[in-house]
């Protein structure tokens, strides 16, 4: 097979989101398809019409060829396309030198645009069932809305019905549903973002009502490209009518073991063949879609189900209960509002007046934070209830450092256009808000890593935040707090989320955090959590809080009703 890393621009390829399929994931997702197909061809001299959409370098061809050939399927039409000529020319190349007897037509041609074409500037128009393939075997572009740009994103939005953030595949998928015949196979790699994100909703919604879906893999952190790309495969079957209400699809993830490297993607197959291994965590069950569209998609087991059911009879508040959860502070003029220590130099020793000290991730720690090494000039304040920028006139160093910058600041239109000063904030939030006790915490961390802030500091968009709705039930906070830190937590987040990056690292995002549970806040173990949560805060940082710790999670586990050390098989 060429080297296609030669031979493609690689801007180009970052911009048109291409991530070549690995020969052994290739041969994985061809292997599946045919299992389906089988099962539904009784005549081997069936025409069988085949499609890749975005045929990249031809290897997912290549291997669906070749394994339908040792099937003794051999009778196939196989079809192509890619916006990259010399994608085109490889891989018919490569294909043509393999397989010179099976009928080959790749094109340069958008796939998108040719679906549109094909059914007659409407979607929905019908077009014959011969027209349409038996196969669709696919690994789409990964191309988010802001590289593609919001014209495309708009465009494609409305010609393909999608709401939301639109990843370029979002598109590829209602298209391929249009040219599959019923009952048709498709098996398609994809980021496996969608299946806990709110910019997959739309994806989720789309797949339950288009599709019967047969398996889905999540091959999470184990490297299989070598881009940072999390991949999922999805065996679909298209839905003749109404989706299979009954039908039970499955759900396999694998995700390497903690402290472990994936040396070679070979091995991740055969870690799945077993079913476990040294170097993965390799776990199978059933896809549970939850009740509503908007609801993650995640692994379920008998055992991990009785687990949260468990949980959820003790569950007697969620965080999105006590307080709103928000992200920080986001000036889009970081350079000029958020200053360090070095920074204060330039000011020979007058401070601008309305400098206050910042909470970024580099001071993040388990319950209490380290000091802040930022400060943020905040040029907001609140009167009579009302939040209001500031009076540069009354604040002379602050103006005169601001107007400085005025040219930097004055080019953010958008602050114009919403009828705002130049010198503000984008997103200020309730100055009054920052005074309160607040729990903060880090978007992404292998293990979570909340704090309380009672400083009045005010916190930066690179962390999330709650303040209480509540301001006299400050136990709340400290009780989510306790949680939030707790190992009990992660067994919950693995069960529910399971979104996790390279390294084990997870993503701690409002839609998880939010639903984070809390026991009744009045038992007695659930205020013994509280005091244990504020010895923690009062002494850290100390080797003494071990012993807290270990103390504070049997507890946290305890007051759901179950044993730390007997967890329902913690998480992937």
């Amino acid at each position: 097979m060429p080297n296609l890393d030669t031979q493609f621009d690689m801007q180009l390829r970052k911009d048109t989101g291409a991530h070549y399929t690995p020969t052994s994931l290739a041969d994985f997702v061809a292997a599946q398809i045919l299992d389906q197909l089988e099962t539904r061809i009784l005549d081997k001299k069936h025409k069988i019409r085949i499609i890749d959409p975005a045929v990249g370098d031809g290897e997912l061809l290549l291997s669906l060829i070749k394994l339908a050939h040792d099937r003794n399927l051999n009778n196939l039409e196989v079809f192509g396309c890619d916006i990259s000529q010399d994608a085109v020319n490889a891989s018919q190349k490569l294909i043509s030198e393999n397989f010179p007897s099976t009928s080959l037509r790749i094109e340069k041609r958008d796939f998108l645009e040719w679906v549109l074409d094909f059914y007659n500037e409407s979607l929905f128009s019908p077009a014959t069932e011969a027209s349409r393939f038996d196969i669709v075997i696919a690994n789409p572009p990964y191309v988010r809305t802001q590289v593609m740009g919001s014209e495309k994103a708009k465009r494609l939005a409305k010609q393909f019905n999608l709401s939301g953030r639109v990843d370029l595949y979002h598109a590829f998928l209602k298209g391929i549903e249009k040219i599959l015949k019923s009952n048709g196979i498709l098996g398609i790699i994809v980021s496996n973002r969608f299946l806990t994100t709110k910019s997959g909703v739309t994806v989720r919604k789309n797949l339950l009502s288009s599709f019967n879906i047969l398996h889905v893999w999540d091959f999470g952190d184990t490297r299989l490209f070598e881009a940072a790309v999390l991949p999922a495969v999805l065996l679909l079957e298209k839905a003749k009518g109404m989706p299979d209400e009954v039908h039970q699809p499955k759900f396999t993830s694998i995700y390497l073991q903690e402290g472990t490297k994936n040396p070679n993607p070979t091995l991740v197959f055969n870690a799945l063949a077993k079913s476990d291994g040294d170097l993965f965590k390799v776990l199978h069950g059933t896809l549970d879609h939850g009740k509503k569209h908007g609801d993650v998609w995640r692994l379920a087991t008998q055992q991990a189900d009785d687990w949260l059911e468990q949980v959820r009879s003790k569950t007697k508040l969620t965080f999105k209960d006590i307080g709103k959860i928000r992200v920080g502070i986001k000036t889009t003029a970081d350079n000029v509002f958020i200053l360090s220590d070095a920074d204060m130099e330039k000011f020979s020793g007058r401070l601008p007046e309305i400098l206050q000290p910042l909470i970024t991730h580099h001071v993040a720690r388990r319950f209490k934070a380290n000091e802040p090494i930022k400060y943020v000039i905040y040029p907001h304040e609140v009167k009579d209830g009302v939040r209001k920028a500031i009076d540069l006139a009354k604040f002379p160093i602050v103006k005169k450092y601001l107007e400085s910058h005025k040219k930097q600041l004055a080019s953010r239109t958008y602050i114009a256009e919403s009828n705002r000063n130049w010198f503000e904030i984008w997103v200020p939030h309730n100055p009054d808000a920052w005074k309160q006790p607040k729990l903060v915490f880090r978007d992404i961390s292998e293990k979570p890593v909340f704090w309380m802030d009672l400083s009045g500091s005010v916190v930066n968009g690179d962390c999330y935040w709650l303040s209480l709705s509540d301001k006299k039930e400050s136990d709340l906070l400290w009780l989510a707090l306790a949680v939030a830190n707790s190992s009990f937590i992660e067994e919950f987040y693995d069960h529910s989320f399971n979104n996790k990056l390279y390294s084990g690292r997870r993503r701690f995002i409002t839609q998880y955090v939010e639903n984070f549970p809390l026991p009744n806040p009045d038992l007695k173990i659930s205020k013994e959590i509280v005091v244990i949560a504020r010895q923690m805060y009062k002494i850290s940082p100390s080797a003494k809080t071990n012993d807290l710790e270990a103390k504070l999670n049997s507890r946290v586990y305890m007051a759901f009703g179950l044993n730390s050390k007997k967890s329902a098989g913690k998480g992937i």
